[in-house]
């Protein structure tokens, strides 16, 4: 017996219920003896390990003050005014109490900045440097909190600079793994019941895939205890997003051929072993696919992407578990009436000769080659949109909504140079420090560099505050004109860190990923089809169909995210997740297709094997469609850009991949090449008699 028949046996064996028992145990075992993920909500690790703005934090540590980073307090009248002279000790005022409940001590000794038209005066506030997440967001708030407390009403005082940035980040991932979840499920569900329309049966993928998440909530939060990567809040958001979405849909995916087997067979457990038997390996075959290519980001430099690869990973393979274990379980202990009040009696119909999805299929099988032309025209012509939009976010447009940190640097860069929210740090060996001191002030774009300071170690610090915007292309130059000009001095060993640093390193790491990552995707994905299919036409001829509807959905969803909803450009983190999710998720539809077209095409031929394939698998691919671009989307509910234009992406690339790509391009280029796209399986041969039979036996009947 096969290891698929004894699978088989086993989830429809009248004690299956033994497994969800068992399933239930373990869940509870790991929820409970692992607890909560604790950096749910912290920001993303943007920049590798290697780079200089991350070298620079370690020596910076080395420093008397490692131990505190400083906030930006920016007073302006209401009215635009200059400050008058009560207007600047009630700044000061504002200061001293920022600088007390940040835990620190005021001194007198450091003034307050005033812009040159006395509009507005800005003062530092040292908080602490080694919080993060949600206890700095906390701080932040105390810090804001203090300042305007007895501020008087003419005055306006915002928190800005490095550490509010952080807090503000933070702060949007607070809760989010409970958003996220509630608005998934909610989505999740309601999708189910339009699909099944029964007020039973969308409970038990919902609660097995439920479940399943917050597992892997559990073994990720033990994964990073000892991997050593971050499980944030990014990370998990996208993870649980990839649970339920590719869980549903290979809950869709077993539930649809277990109902079309009870249109056969009057023993239901009979039909569900028919069922898992049959859609086991095409479940199993995509999830592993999927699998594969997010571990194939543990190769990248990024270390949030190395993240996402190994938890997104690992929760795959949990909702897979979950599904092929927990749900035919469920479904044998429910019996066929888990489907009213549509219940599935046997009868004789052949329902995949009828239906919108044959007349569909049949249409475009029986017209390739202009079918085919017009729609990878259309997907050509929406790859343009990839040539009209900036990559790369400043730090300052990162939020899709209003935040303190972001309004006060924009009323500081009315006033003062951009950099003085957030100046560039510069560290080199103290043997050195004349030359580099030098050079530093005559860089173009520095407005001002100051020493801060010396370290017992033997390093020079220095303050350099730059004209450029935060993470703005000018920002960017002159970050690079000082590393070039500094580690140009001998024995300087010279460092160039701060925000518009990791904001450059972060671009350049991003780029060199998406050189290495996306190569090495397709070359899994290939792999994986040529095993699967043992055909080679058919393996590259869906990867390259895979990867133009990819970049089409790049390409549109690019466009739309700039020029419908006004974002300022594409995350540089989007590009390499979106076409990762699209290629690797596609491909799912795709083996869900093709091994069905290959299941019938020994009868039926190539030709209407795929016709029949269309029909039988239309319907639940467009359900799993439907649902996981509903899913994706829930990333908006988050709000921070990058996630949000990853959920437009994704969900444009998954309705174009359902409804054009797997539906109209497969079948009209499967039907144009013939049996020659089985080649060198025995389907080439065996189904150009099936062809001709069945073409035969169609010109009689007409």
């Amino acid at each position: 017996m096969s290891f698929w028949n004894r699978y088989a046996s086993l989830v429809s064996h009248r004690r299956s219920w033994l497994l969800l028992v068992a399933l239930f145990l373990l869940a509870g075992a790991l929820i409970g003896g692992i607890g909560k993920n604790d950096a749910a909500g912290q920001a993303p690790r943007s920049v590798p390990d290697s780079a200089q703005s991350a070298r620079i934090t370690e020596i910076l540590k080395q420093f008397p003050d490692a131990d505190r980073s400083v906030a930006i307090a920016v007073v302006t009248r209401t009215d635009d005014a200059p400050l008058t002279e009560a207007d600047l000790t009630a700044a000061r005022a504002v200061v001293e109490r920022a600088t007390r409940a940040a835990g620190g001590t005021p001194d007198p000794a450091v003034p307050l900045q005033t812009a040159p038209g006395g509009q507005a005066a800005i003062g530092q506030v040292p908080v602490s440097g080694a919080l993060d997440g949600s206890a700095l967001t906390e701080h932040i708030t105390e810090v804001r909190e203090a300042a305007r407390r007895d501020l008087p009403a003419d005055l306006t005082v915002e928190i800005t600079g490095g550490p509010a940035f952080a807090g503000d980040i933070a702060d949007a991932f607070a809760g989010a793994d409970v958003t996220l979840l509630a608005v998934t499920a909610i989505v999740v569900a309601a999708l189910l019941i339009l699909t099944y329309r029964s007020p039973v049966l969308w409970l038990i993928p919902l609660v097995i895939i439920g479940l399943a998440d917050r597992v892997v909530v559990s073994v990720g939060t033990g994964l990073s205890q000892l991997t050593g990567l971050s499980f944030d809040g990014s990370t998990s958001g996208i993870t649980s997003v990839l649970v339920f979405g590719a869980g549903t849909n290979y809950a869709l995916l077993l539930i649809s051929r277990y109902r079309d087997e009870l249109h056969r067979t009057p023993d239901h457990r009979r039909a569900l072993w028919h069922a898992v038997r049959r859609a086991g390996p095409a479940i199993l075959a995509s999830n592993l696919t999927v699998v594969l290519a997010l571990l194939v980001l543990l190769l990248a430099s990024v270390p949030s992407t190395r993240s996402l690869g190994l938890f997104a990973a690992t929760g795959l393979l949990v909702a897979l578990l979950f599904v092929l274990l927990g749900l035919p379980a469920a479904l044998a202990l429910c019996g066929r009436n888990v489907f009213w009040p549509y219940v599935p009696r046997p009868d004789d119909r052949d329902r995949v000769e009828e239906g919108i999805w044959h007349r569909v299929a049949t249409r475009v099988v029986a017209k390739p080659v202009p079918i085919a032309a017009a729609t990878l025209a259309l997907l050509s012509v929406c790859t343009l949109g990839l040539f009209t939009v900036d990559v790369g976010l400043s730090q300052t447009e990162q939020f899709r909504t209003r935040t303190e940190s972001v309004s006060g640097f924009d009323t500081l860069a009315q006033y003062f140079p951009s950099g003085a929210a957030d100046p560039t740090q510069v560290v080199a060996r103290t043997s050195a420090a004349p030359a580099v001191g030098e050079l530093l002030a005559g860089t173009p774009g520095v407005v001002r560099a100051a020493a801060t300071g010396t370290s017992e170690s033997g390093w020079s610090r220095w303050t350099v505050l730059i004209s450029g915007a935060p993470g703005s292309h000018d920002a960017f130059d002159t970050v690079q004109a000082l590393r070039d000009r500094v580690g140009a001095v001998p024995g300087a060993d010279a460092l160039v860190g701060g925000n518009d640093a990791r904001a450059l390193d972060s671009s350049d790491a991003a780029a060199r990923d998406r050189m290495v990552i996306i190569p090495l995707i397709l070359l899994v994905v290939c792999v994986v089809l040529l095993g699967l299919l043992r055909a080679v036409p058919a393996a590259l001829l869906l990867v390259a169909v895979t990867v133009l509807g990819a970049l089409a959905a790049l390409g549109l969803g690019s466009w739309v995210s700039v020029h419908l909803f006004g974002f300022p450009a594409m995350d540089t983190a989007v590009p390499l997740f979106a076409f990762l999710f699209l290629v690797a998720l596609g491909v799912d539809y795709t083996i869900f297709l093709v091994t069905r077209a290959r299941e019938e095409t020994p009868e039926y031929g190539t030709r209407h094997g795929m016709v029949r394939a269309v029909s039988s698998t239309g319907a639940v691919i467009t359900s799993a469609g439907l649902v996981l671009a509903a899913v994706f989307c829930v990333l908006g509910v988050l709000p921070l850009i990058t996630l949000t234009q990853l959920g437009i992406v994704v969900g444009i690339g998954i309705l174009l991949d359902t409804f054009v790509v797997r539906t109209v391009v497969i079948p009209a280029l499967f039907a144009l090449i013939g049996s020659r796209v089985w080649w060198p399986s025995p389907l080439a041969a065996e189904s150009t008699g099936k062809e001709a039979a069945h073409d035969d036996s169609v010109a009689v009947s007409g």
